[in-house]
């Protein structure tokens, strides 16, 4: 027997959905009772993206199996506003972050290494390592493949928007609140490991002429052993950063 229920999606979770859906209350057809899962997945929005769920007004967990003439109101992660209250679909969220990218970011990574976050990517990553590693790290899923999103074993993840990095950078701040945990230059922006200070004497065989003459500050990342020091491209990233910062919100 064909039953009807009615949705309304919140914010961002529009982006997943069909024109006609978008930003109004639509009637939803099904049969049997299938899980509220199933069903905002079903119209396209990955349960990722989601932290909030209320069926006529009472908060309920994925599982909730969805009743004919009942109203559904779904709303995205919280990440500045209480809703200790209701009924969250996860633990908590990641506070203290830490990202892995799939394989269309590596731009992405790279950037958000150079602002000082812990991000894995690598271009030979697939879908199940990328889980895994998210579940076993507890790392966030950036993604631009909403399918992987919407595997029922991954409980942090997020769908990047937007085409181009600066614009991707941006929103991820800005998604996740990022800005005042910004620590740039403290990463490698090559294999994600951490950047320490280190005696110029110690790499002096390795430095060529004019960077042995014109610097003196050097650091070593802990893991591949690369150095870096306060060249052009360091101010070229300062200034980048600098730019950066004026998008944060208000």
């Amino acid at each position: 027997m064909q039953k009807q229920a009615y949705f309304r999606f919140y914010a961002e979770l529009n982006d997943f959905l069909s024109a006609g859906h978008r930003y109004h209350l639509f009637g939803y057809s099904f049969k049997g009772t299938p899980a509220i899962k199933d069903c905002i997945e079903a119209l396209g929005v990955p349960h990722t993206e989601v932290d909030l769920i209320l069926v006529n007004g009472a908060s309920v967990r994925f599982d909730c199996k969805l009743q004919n003439g009942d109203y559904v109101s779904v709303y995205p992660v919280f990440e500045s506003v209480d809703v200790s209250q209701v009924t969250r679909l996860r633990a908590k969220p990641l506070r203290d972050p830490r990202f892995i990218a799939d394989v269309h970011l590596g731009k992405l990574a790279r950037k958000l290494r150079m602002l000082g976050f812990d991000i894995l990517y690598r271009n030979d990553y697939d879908d199940i390592e990328i889980i895994d590693l998210s579940l076993t790290d507890r790392r966030i899923i950036l993604t631009r493949d909403r399918g992987i999103l919407m595997n029922k074993s991954v409980t942090h993840g997020y769908w990047i928007r937007a085409d181009h990095v600066y614009d991707q950078l941006t929103e991820v701040l800005n998604r996740f609140d990022l800005f005042a945990q910004v620590t740039a230059f403290r990463r490698c922006l090559v294999c994600n490991g951490v950047l320490t200070q280190v005696d110029k004497e110690a790499i002096k065989a390795r430095l060529l002429p004019k960077t042995d003459l014109y610097y003196d500050e050097f650091h070593v990342c802990c893991e591949c052993g690369r150095f870096y020091w306060k060249g052009s491209h360091y101010r070229e990233m300062k200034i980048y950063i600098e730019n950066l910062l004026k998008h944060q919100r208000q």
